[in-house]
């Protein structure tokens, strides 16, 4: 997501770096198997890295353990996905609206992409939607 790094989304779990070689080896957790971002996120990665002087290969996988939760996003990646992309995490059982802090109601399960859902806040009536 644009604006949040893949440390504050939690999905840096393994980073192996051979000083004398330059090679380096990034071991990521998707939000889902199937999420489409994921080449867009390895070729991102692998290009940051890349950039890194005395770097000479970048390997960027994607992990099968430990499956993601949005008990991995930071309170920091909270506070940007709310301010940045009006965007909440369901990390307490009830969801708070980014833009008012009123609580919201589940609209639909189904959101823009897997890991997000649909919300209503109860106070401004914004739709918000809900990384789960």
């Amino acid at each position: 997501m644009p604006g949040v790094s893949i440390v504050e989304l939690g999905l840096l779990e393994r980073l192996q770096v051979d000083g004398w070689t330059g090679r380096v080896e990034v071991g990521l957790v998707p939000t889902f198997s199937g999420c489409p971002a994921l080449e867009v996120i390895r070729r991102d990665v692998a290009e940051s890295v890349r950039a890194v002087e005395g770097v000479t290969s970048v390997d960027v996988g994607f992990l099968a353990s430990p499956v993601w939760t949005v008990d991995r996003v930071s309170a920091a990646g909270r506070r940007q996905l709310a301010d940045s992309l009006g965007v909440a995490v369901a990390v307490e059982p009830v969801v708070k609206c980014p833009r008012c802090g009123a609580s919201t109601r589940q609209e639909s399960l189904f959101g823009p992409t897997r890991c997000r859902s649909v919300h209503r806040c109860t106070g401004c009536g914004e739709i918000v939607e809900v990384m789960r």
